[in-house]
């Protein structure tokens, strides 16, 4: 995939993913620069979440390698490797009570010391990050009391307090409404116009195409094919991944795919 001689800030070379005896991919390899968004698509159970935690670092590749920066991830101290990408999960599980604010302060844990308290300037960055994702009258709200959308949008605003250079998504329009996902995903937009690196899980084709530079297209049967939005959002290709007939429509200078 072509980086246009930007930063790159993740990267990985013929890699592989095995789960038990089924290959979830054969061998591709990507780079992401710095101002790109690079979207993991394909039918569930495809093996979208274990490559996203493949590139987070958090399990190895069966074959092949993965970069954080220019360095594996072995070479990473584990804090500051938090520092320079953040991961937002499918799940957030929520065991004990604590208010929005405090939840939202979790993402500054990686900047502080070992004995470290979050400072006036920690608790500026989450209360700016909880009115990014409109959540700013919420902050003293305990999060148990809170909807699935609103609990999303809170943890999307842990991850800004974060302030990764490199943002992987599990699926982040999780529980919210038309309104919330075009707004996040353009939140997410103007961070990557910015000079972050976005990969996120999308299950929507059309706002893959809408937000997408690079897409990495997993068909379930360990098939994969990886490069620029263009050249892996064609219909046949939808097709075969998706086991159903899709079709491409212009609307308004628009691209749109629809079901057969």
């Amino acid at each position: 995939m072509s980086t246009g001689g930007s930063s790159i800030l993740l990267a990985a070379d013929g890699l592989a993913l095995k789960v038990g005896e089924r290959w979830l991919c054969c061998e591709f390899s990507l780079r992401l620069a710095a101002g790109e968004c690079l979207v993991l698509l394909g039918p569930n159970g495809a093996g979208k979440t274990t490559l996203l935690h493949t590139l987070a670092g958090l399990r190895a590749p069966t074959v092949g390698a993965v970069r954080l920066g220019a360095r594996p991830y072995a070479d990473w101290d584990s804090l500051a490797a938090a520092r320079f990408r953040g991961l937002l999960a499918q799940q957030q599980p929520d065991h004990f009570s604590a208010s929005v604010l405090q939840t939202a302060l979790i993402g500054r844990h990686p900047h502080l010391g070992r004995w470290g308290w979050e400072s006036a300037d920690d608790v500026a960055i989450a209360q700016a990050a909880l009115a990014e994702l409109g959540l700013a009258d919420l902050a003293a709200r305990d999060i148990l009391s809170l909807s699935g959308g609103e609990r999303q949008r809170v943890s999307i605003a842990a991850l800004l307090t974060q302030a990764p250079q490199l943002l992987l998504l599990d699926e982040p329009t999780n529980h919210l409404d038309l309104h919330y996902q075009i707004a996040v995903l353009e939140l997410f937009a103007r961070l990557k116009r910015e000079g972050r690196g976005v990969v996120m899980v999308l299950h929507d084709i059309n706002l893959a195409t809408r937000f997408a530079d690079q897409v990495i297209l997993l068909d379930g049967r360990g098939g994969v094919v990886a490069g620029s939005r263009d050249e892996v959002l064609q219909a046949a290709r939808l097709s075969h991944a998706f086991d159903h007939p899709i079709r491409r429509v212009d609307i308004d200078g628009r691209v749109i795919f629809l079901p057969d």
